[in-house]
């Protein structure tokens, strides 16, 4: 009786300290999410440009997590397990250029509570099939009522037209289950190659258009701002006054 007694204590230890492992990451999630929020509505609200354009988040399952386990033969503990397995907590940013994606990666890896791990550069060093992606591990520290982990979290950062691609390279792979023919795989690089030459296109437009803004500056042809009225400043004063 006793016996079961300890062994019935030990389950529901582990119960918790599982339920704590995949909080942390979720709450990392949310953390790094908040802070990309907060730069998306800086940029939308005070500067008249948006780097980011979309966000994906997602935080691996405990059957993903156990396959990861088995792949890399490591052992059923929670420590070696958040040791050796960095990419569970996934956040996944889609940028309008190139440039973005550096100046997006720059601006969350210098903020104090984010410590950058790990950098794969897959833009300047595409993989062998076309694949292109700006990759971090970083650290995060998350609060929690007894104790701070210090969770890992992987962040990917591509433009849309990198994201594309990978999306259908992924579906196309994970159909054939991961084994097609040399003519497919060559079709995937040629197209992986158009992608890159539309990025560097509209990095190329990008820029004009920059050019003929700061042009309009200079000449004083910028469009005026809107001044708003005083009566009608008190009007919004009122209005949220009331509210």
């Amino acid at each position: 009786m006793e016996h079961t007694s300890i062994e019935m204590k030990n389950i529901m230890h582990w119960k918790t300290e599982m339920v704590r492992f995949m909080m942390a990451y979720k709450f990392a999630v949310e953390e790094v999410n908040t802070k990309i929020s907060i730069l998306q509505q800086e940029f939308q609200h005070i500067h008249d440009y948006n780097p980011i354009e979309h966000v994906k988040t997602r935080v691996k399952s405990p059957e993903s997590i156990f396959k990861k386990v088995q792949k890399k033969k490591l052992a059923l503990n929670l420590s070696v397990i958040q040791e050796n397995i960095r990419d569970i907590a996934g956040i996944r940013i889609n940028c309008s250029f190139v440039s973005d994606i550096y100046r997006v990666a720059d601006m969350l890896t210098e903020q104090k509570d984010i410590t950058l791990i790990e950098k794969k550069d897959y833009i300047q060093n595409p993989k062998p099939n076309g694949y292109k992606s700006l990759h971090l591990i970083v650290q995060i520290p998350i609060f929690m009522s007894d104790r701070v982990e210090n969770v890992y979290a992987e962040i990917q950062i591509r433009t849309i037209a990198m994201d594309f691609w990978a999306s259908l390279e992924h579906k196309i792979y994970y159909k054939y289950n991961k084994s097609i023919p040399k003519a497919l795989r060559d079709d995937l690089r040629d197209a992986a190659i158009s992608a890159n030459e539309l990025d560097e296109r509209m990095e190329r437009i990008h820029k004009e258009v920059n050019q003929l803004k700061e042009a309009d500056h200079l000449n004083g042809n910028e469009e005026k701002p809107v001044i708003l009225p005083p009566e009608f400043l008190s009007l919004l004063a009122d209005n949220q006054k009331k509210s």
